[in-house]
């Protein structure tokens, strides 16, 4: 841990420090026939930088880069998530030839586990029978941007293969300006410079309106100043 260049920094009342030149782009949310995620769809790519401050208080003039609005508002952003490792405080869910892993604190209402008969029944579900089921809902896991879920099978938890990279989702279907996706293990150091627990995947609140700081709860949603998709 803490040995990788590429590194996000929360600086305190202010924006994410981002270094080790972590590319930088847009992704939209591809919304099914019921508005469910079925995957993510490339946008904007920006011109990669070694180092940059991306806005975590939604006011910013310049997203998704920070300009100092935070500081004319009086933002305030204590963290107060809850710390413990991810296996730790996840809810397991049983199934047949699957469990599934849940830390209900960290859903962003990404809404991949919610296609088809959703994740956890579809867990419940597995067997031998019926792989498809299991396909699927490793599927819907794999997706879940936020982490909140995982699929585990015969003791090892199954992760998607992510590049090292930040994207700022976008919910085209309540067009609003979602969380920040950030990928492939990227150390995460809060401003006291302790780290978080190394995730493959994990969403970053940039409306400024969670609680449940730095992650995104999905407050984006009902945020006026995160409507439209584009920054």
């Amino acid at each position: 841990m803490g040995n990788d260049k590429e590194q996000i920094k929360i600086c305190k009342d202010g924006p994410y420090l981002v270094t080790g030149g972590v590319p930088l782009s847009e992704e939209h949310m591809d919304p099914d026939e019921d508005g469910n995620t079925k995957g993510f769809v490339k946008g904007k790519a920006y011109e990669t930088q070694d180092t940059y401050t991306l806005c975590r208080c939604g006011h910013a003039e310049k997203k998704p880069y920070c300009d100092g609005t935070h500081v004319k508002i009086g933002f305030t952003a204590p963290e107060v998530s809850y710390r413990a490792c991810y296996c730790d405080a996840a809810r397991v869910y049983e199934g047949g030839t699957i469990d599934l892993l849940d830390r209900v604190d960290l859903c962003a209402v990404i809404r991949s586990c919610d296609r088809f008969q959703k994740a956890w029944r579809l867990t419940l579900m597995s067997s031998d029978e019926h792989p498809e089921y299991e396909q699927e809902a490793i599927y819907e896991a794999n997706h879940c941007a936020a982490g909140r879920i995982t699929v585990r099978k015969d003791g090892i938890e199954i992760e998607p293969e992510l590049d090292k990279e930040i994207a700022l989702l976008n919910d085209d279907h309540y067009n609003a300006k979602g969380p920040i996706y950030v990928k492939g293990g990227i150390t995460l150091k809060s401003e006291d410079g302790s780290e978080y627990e190394i995730r493959n995947r994990r969403t970053l609140c940039r409306c400024g309106e969670t609680r449940n700081m730095p992650f995104c709860d999905s407050s984006h949603l009902r945020a006026k100043h995160m409507k439209g998709v584009t920054d």
